[in-house]
């Protein structure tokens, strides 16, 4: 019997960081048939193990990543509401919470989803125009990039350089997997196999966006097995 707080701990993520970038980990939930989602909704598929790991990778990182889709859909709140969690984090050394951040080119951002009414969280939005933050509780800073260079190696470079970030946990969507794939960013998957068929529908797999030039290759470093879901962890890369 495997503890996920126990193991979780042991990850050592910032370690891992070059001084160029945080290294990235991604974390998502597939049916059995490939859909990262269910009805609109990622949520029908997990159960309380993927909810362990869900929360408790989020305990270990500086910084989460999230695409604006992924922030309406899921209606993004607190990042870890847990006082325990967070009290954990501070004796390790860390902030209370990690870093929220988001990636858009419109500046249509879905300010109305719960994080945003949160006093204590930290929010960091990437945009190439401006965003009225005036009105919302969170402590959001806005980081202007000019539209060509906003790419996630840029936003990855300044999370570094700029909030000293050695750990991000991307949590799609699979829009935000996709580019971060093609840019050659990520460093680590994580990926809950629901033993759940989805049956078809229109739901997206984890990734999505132009093929890359040639296949990524993953290597397994977990391969745990929890009430029928599989828990894998993957190298992404050679």
């Amino acid at each position: 019997m495997v503890e996920v707080a126990e193991l979780l701990s042991s990850l050592g993520l910032a370690d891992r960081a070059s001084d160029e970038r945080p290294h990235v980990i991604a974390n998502f939930i597939s049916s059995a048939d490939g859909r990262a989602a269910f009805h609109g909704r990622s949520g029908a598929l997990g159960d309380e193990g993927d909810k362990a790991l869900f929360h408790g990778l989020r305990e270990q990182v500086d910084a989460v990543l999230a695409g604006t889709g992924t922030l309406r859909a899921e209606r993004y709140g607190r990042l870890l509401g847990d006082p325990e969690r967070r009290r954990r984090r501070v004796q390790a050394g860390r902030a209370p919470e990690p870093l929220a951040c988001v990636v858009t080119r419109t500046g249509d951002v879905p300010t109305d989803a719960p994080l945003f009414s949160e006093p204590e969280a930290r929010v960091v939005v990437f945009s190439p125009v401006e965003l009225d933050t005036s009105s919302l509780q969170a402590q959001v800073e806005l980081v202007r990039i000019d539209p060509g260079e906003l790419t996630l190696t840029t936003v990855l470079r300044r999370l570094r350089l700029d909030h000293e970030i050695r750990s991000l946990l991307c949590e799609g969507g699979p829009t935000i997997f996709g580019s971060l794939l093609r840019e050659g960013l990520a460093d680590e998957l994580f990926l809950t196999l629901s033993p759940k068929l989805a049956g078809g529908g229109s739901s997206p797999t984890i990734s999505s966006g132009p093929e890359l030039p040639e296949l990524c290759p993953v290597r397994p470093t977990w391969v745990l097995e929890h009430e029928d879901a599989l828990y894998l962890r993957y190298a992404i890369g050679r």
